[in-house]
């Protein structure tokens, strides 16, 4: 822990104790967005000693042999090569830069490494989105001792953060676009023997509601998963739907069984209930990193951090050669980019009287995009469990983040997986949202085929 305080910048940023209501930014700190902060909230200037740049606007320009039809996105960066590796040998050196789970996987596996690039903070925004991230940062606030959100709109809620439900609620509220879907998405397990193996496979859509400027909202996001593959899950599929006000409200969540050919509420959707998506390998809750309500935890922002973590990942999001990508012990070193980046450090602990697998969760966000970069997951007995990575690849024709590709190491069984990898698939955004007759529970029964 004090390795860790002597690595925060921006020291006091503690979480307290919140009421019903809580307002957050004064009009006199929102004043920053645009001067020394970004508009949406993170650092303009690069760090001291150069090797995070100042934010510039982000990468809005697609590379030649970009195919939108297609949705797979040409590596922007595909002609620089690694700066430096990390592992075993040298991982001391640049441990107070690396995650308790990156460590861990240098220590159990010799030829385990990250390769660390050039940082490019490609991130990117619409003007509307950057518009009402300016607007929220006075008008939203917490609400249900900080489960949920009230005032926000089309943006990211909290720009300046002041505790890490604030950052939490951020990184769910997230701007990945409007819509999008991944077309043909894949989940694979790897066993402690090295056997990788198909879990699911399938399209899966996603859209935030919340981003509708045009109709507003009470939905914040909702994701229909259909299952093609293997053959003892096809036609398979299920709908879950999240409100901005959760706590309130509560995940609505059905699903498809083709055997017993009708569908069923699914309450269990959620929490630490074993996700079938992965085999088991992971909750439901595991999602994106982290996803649905946050009442089981108490969340407590430490502060900010440079750290390497995966970014501008296209070379692994887009990948088509499962052969290549996927080793026997770890994702293949040569696939995956690595850059310096500051993030928010979030130390969730269970709170006493409730239950989850887990016992404690550290969230690492990245300042620019909101998005959940790694976590490091404790078991009951507060050992080092499932740390996690998300692999995310801007996509600059939106633009926006997306980081819909996440996997967990298991440290005790010696298995991983990755879930929603999109591959040559692609990733295809939409401007318009599906109607809201199209996410009931009638809905996903109408569409039952086997």
């Amino acid at each position: 822990m004090k390795k860790l305080a002597a690595a925060l910048i921006g020291a006091g940023l503690l979480s307290a104790h919140m009421g019903a209501v809580h307002a957050t930014a004064t009009a006199d700190e929102a004043k920053k967005l645009g001067t020394t902060l970004t508009l949406f909230g993170a650092e303009k200037a690069g760090n001291k000693d150069g090797t995070i740049p100042e934010y510039t606007g982000g990468l809005t320009t697609a590379p030649a042999g970009f195919d939108k039809a297609k949705g797979v996105r040409p590596d922007p960066f595909a002609s620089e090569n690694p700066l430096f590796s990390i592992d075993a040998k040298n991982m001391d050196k640049y441990a107070d830069k690396l995650s308790e789970g990156a460590k861990a996987l240098m220590k159990a596996h010799a030829d385990y490494r990250i390769d660390v690039y050039k940082t490019h903070r490609s991130v990117a925004y619409p003007k509307s989105v950057l518009d009402n991230t300016v607007k929220n940062a006075t008008r939203a606030k917490v609400s249900d001792d900080g489960l949920s959100m009230q005032g926000a709109r089309a943006g990211i809620p909290f720009p300046i953060p002041k505790n890490g439900n604030e950052v939490m609620l951020n990184f769910m509220a997230r701007y990945q676009g409007l819509a999008f879907v991944l077309p043909k998405f894949s989940a694979y397990n790897v066993d402690s023997n090295g056997k990788l193996v198909l879990s699911t496979q399938g399209s899966y859509i996603v859209e935030t509601p919340y981003y509708d400027e045009a109709k507003g909202s009470e939905t914040l996001s909702r994701v229909r998963p259909n299952y093609t593959a293997p053959a003892r899950r096809a036609g398979e599929s299920a709908m879950v739907v999240d409100p901005i006000d959760i706590s309130e409200k509560g995940r609505r969540a059905w699903q498809y069984l083709p055997g017993q050919r009708r569908v069923r509420v699914a309450p269990d959707l959620a929490y630490d209930t074993p996700n079938p998506g992965t085999s088991g390998m992971s909750t439901y809750d595991d999602v994106n990193l982290f996803n649905g309500k946050m009442d089981r935890f108490d969340f407590k922002l430490v502060g900010k951090k440079e750290m390497y973590i995966p970014y501008n990942a296209y070379r692994f999001v887009y990948n088509d050669k499962t052969e290549d990508v996927f080793g026997a012990k770890f994702i293949n070193p040569a696939t995956v980019r690595w850059e310096l980046h500051r993030v928010w450090v979030v130390e969730a602990t269970l709170k006493e009287g409730k239950r989850h697998v887990y016992s404690k969760r550290t969230f690492y966000v990245d300042e620019d995009s909101w998005s959940m970069s790694a976590v490091d997951q404790y078991d009951g007995r507060g050992q080092l469990w499932r740390p996690g990575f998300s692999y995310q690849a801007p996509a600059y024709d939106v633009p926006s983040q997306n980081s819909i590709a996440t996997g967990h190491y298991d440290l005790i069984s010696g298995t991983y997986y990755a879930n929603l990898w999109p591959g040559a698939g692609g990733i295809k955004f939409a401007d318009a949202l599906l109607p809201d007759s199209a996410w009931t529970g009638d809905a996903l029964a109408g569409a039952g085929v086997r």
